[in-house]
């Protein structure tokens, strides 16, 4: 798959694609099926925007994103996507008209042949656009537009929205049933306190910034390690939050890897929530909590295995 981030010069091998837009936050069943009616119609692009216009509009917000746009990415290129359009958001994007971004960014930009949004797609300065104005002005502009309708599963309607309440609730495994995937969270390796390596619980440490906190506490969790010479999926149990054992105050991610041995600072993980073990707890001595923590791996192997 490649990436572009910039509308303005494209590279002309580029151009002609059918391409789904949306946020893409998640990348769930109903993203999916906007990005299959593009599918077939050309080469496969997705156009989406970073940071997110959320983001962008409002920085100062609680964290909220499923996914970073390494996540993203990479779960669109499982899906076959061939071109990411990644568009930066920032004044000058915001600041275009529905007819400005049809004409000077989809059409004279990326030059797409087809285009395939959600019903409730809104765009353009104030999110003055709707998904009819994109079809008119794709007929005007000379591109063919395609209106998704929104997916509902047992009557509700499947949104990043409904997913980070279950993951709030601690339930990822409904968050897995709408996102058709499990819910992973990706990024670097980050040096920690080392704590787990002295307890015997060696973790790998990764950062939480800029996205939606699913319920603190210890899942059973798959991971895939992406980089380095130890490449591969292991099992694992990871602790989703501030420590309070030892007085914490920034969440993280700190994920022990089952029969694994190895450095793993600086290369970069994908790790899976699989299912809620137990909330974080404060215990009352070392051994109490190392006990906790073996009982935690056991549960973890049992779970996973038969998953």
């Amino acid at each position: 798959m490649q990436i572009h981030q910039d509308w303005q010069w494209l590279d002309p091998a580029a151009r002609g694609a059918s391409c789904a837009m949306g946020n893409f936050d998640g990348v769930h069943l109903g993203h999916r099926s906007v990005i299959d009616l593009a599918r077939g119609q050309g080469p496969l692009g997705v156009i989406t925007f970073e940071p997110h216009p959320r983001q962008f509009f409002a920085p100062d917000a609680p964290a909220f994103r499923l996914m970073n746009a390494e996540a993203r990415a990479n779960r669109l290129d499982k899906l076959g996507v061939e071109h990411l359009f990644q568009l930066q958001f920032g004044t000058l994007l915001s600041g275009l008209s529905p007819e400005d971004f049809a004409g000077q960014v989809l059409m004279k930009g990326l030059g797409i042949s087809h285009l395939v949004v959600g019903e409730d797609f809104r765009f353009g300065k104030g999110r003055a656009g709707t998904a009819e104005d994109l079809a008119r002005l794709g007929r005007e502009l000379g591109f063919r537009t395609t209106i998704a309708p929104l997916l509902r599963q047992g009557g509700i309607e499947v949104s990043s929205t409904a997913i980070r309440t279950a993951l709030t609730e601690g339930r990822p495994r409904d968050a897995a049933a709408m996102l058709g995937h499990w819910h992973r969270i990706e990024g670097e390796v980050i040096h920690g306190e080392k704590r787990g390596r002295e307890l015997g619980f060696p973790t790998a440490n990764m950062a939480l910034d800029g996205l939606h906190l699913p319920r603190f506490g210890v899942y059973a969790v798959k991971v895939d390690v992406r980089t380095g010479p130890q490449v591969g999926t292991y099992m694992g149990a990871a602790s989703l939050g501030v420590r309070p054992m030892f007085d914490g105050q920034v969440p993280n991610l700190e994920t022990n890897l089952l029969d694994f041995k190895g450095d793993l600072y600086g290369h970069h993980l994908s790790v899976a929530l699989v299912d809620y073990l137990r909330p974080e707890l404060k215990f009352d001595g070392l051994q109490a909590l190392i006990d906790q923590m073996q009982a935690d791996c056991a549960r973890a192997r049992a779970i996973l295995s038969a998953v």
